[in-house]
């Protein structure tokens, strides 16, 4: 703290010097040591060394591969087992539970080394963000059962079908004429992906095409749970700031408290799911008998856990916008490389041009996005001007 600051709070009562300084309940292990890899308390310092530039890089590349091996690895979990691929994975809660479970401990021991920001916390609101979104995340993988890893993907960029629904519904906002037609064309190019497969006189596949509709369901599921987690979300940051009335400029959970309470309320919930639905000893079970399904579920774990710690630095040190091009280009990889990763998922014509069309869309929908901000970030800096 400078020191002009010292001597206008020694002149303030106690009270009034500690309301206005925000106590962090724990500093952290090198700060406490005198080690300071974080001079500005807020963000990994390591990145400090490195230009920003290279920081960006590291961050890209960062959320690409962690989360590009998550893809590989939960596509694996769900893959047919057993000599005439007869067992498939079913015990998503179980799942669930060792991925959030995983994330969260990854995230305490970060607060552990790094310290906390040291703000009352809203916990209950954290908690049903972190319940939603776990449930998002469950209806997602639990439509791997039922549709390819390609088609889960660009269900999933449906994403602002029930944000605008809700929206129009619920809030009565207003949309602009080309989100409108980015919405209608990346549902058409899903639906063209969908329903554009060659017909097989397989069992497997005609098992596959007769309970695509279910899965559909889930991801459309899926997303109702994204859109009811984005506005959750945004009451933990309004009630964060309502709890810390000294510091409501400045006032929300650090990265990695995010990180915490958000997964730990998500496995919290998922455990008790795999209880009632008897996930628990059954997923044990099914990974003693196949290895290779626990060693895919520690590795997307592992992998989900950093790449979460990519994403959170991104967007408190860069923008949003460049985290959704990132996650954006990721995803048009992940699709591409499952199709020559796996034979059996061979695309016609038809489901090349769907996927070419949701891509080109959502590539749109992110310049359009960076363009309106170079917009008002140039009109913000016209009115400091004048």
């Amino acid at each position: 703290m400078p020191a002009t600051t010292r001597r206008q709070a020694s002149s303030l009562s106690p009270r009034v010097v500690r309301e206005m300084t925000p106590s962090p309940r724990y500093k952290g292990v090198l700060k406490n040591s005198g080690f300071n890899f974080l001079p500005d308390g807020k963000s990994f310092h390591v990145f400090g060394m490195m230009s920003r530039e290279l920081e960006l890089i590291v961050c890209c590349v960062g959320v690409f591969v962690s989360f590009s091996l998550f893809a590989v690895m939960q596509e694996d979990v769900y893959e047919a087992q057993g000599e005439n691929g007869g067992e498939r994975f079913s015990m998503t809660f179980f799942a669930l539970v060792f991925e959030r479970a995983v994330n969260a401990l990854c995230a305490l021991l970060a607060i552990f080394v790094f310290g906390g920001s040291g703000y009352k916390l809203p916990l209950k609101e954290i908690f049903h963000s972190g319940s939603s979104q776990m449930l998002a995340m469950a209806a997602s993988n639990e439509a791997l059962r039922y549709v390819s890893y390609p088609t889960q993907v660009l269900g999933k960029s449906c994403k602002m079908v029930p944000v605008m629904l809700g929206g129009l519904v619920l809030g009565g906002r207003k949309f602009s004429r080309f989100q409108y037609l980015s919405v209608a064309f990346v549902t058409f190019g899903v639906f063209l992906f969908n329903y554009g497969k060659a017909s097989s006189s397989s069992g497997k596949s005609a098992s596959v095409t007769e309970n695509s509709t279910y899965g559909l369901s889930l991801i459309f599921l899926s997303l109702v749970f994204d859109a009811i987690t984005g506005g959750l979300q945004d009451k933990v940051k309004t009630s964060t700031k309502v709890l810390n009335p000294s510091h409501r400029k400045t006032a929300k959970p650090s990265a990695h408290e995010s990180m915490l309470y958000t997964n730990l309320s998500g496995a919290i919930v998922a455990l008790v799911f795999a209880i009632l639905t008897g996930q628990i000893t059954s997923g044990f079970a099914f990974c003693a008998k196949y290895p290779k399904v626990l060693k895919a579920i520690v590795c997307y774990s592992l992998a989900s856990a950093v790449g979460q710690n990519f994403i959170y630095h991104t967007i408190t040190s860069f923008d949003v916008l460049v985290l959704t091009t990132v996650t954006t280009t990721r995803k048009i990889f992940s699709t591409v490389y499952s199709v020559f990763r796996n034979p059996n998922q061979t695309l016609t014509n038809i489901q090349w041009t769907g996927c070419f069309i949701v891509f080109a869309f959502l590539g749109m929908e992110t310049a359009e996005k960076v363009h309106r901000s170079r917009n008002i970030n140039a009109a913000r800096g016209r009115a400091k001007l004048v």
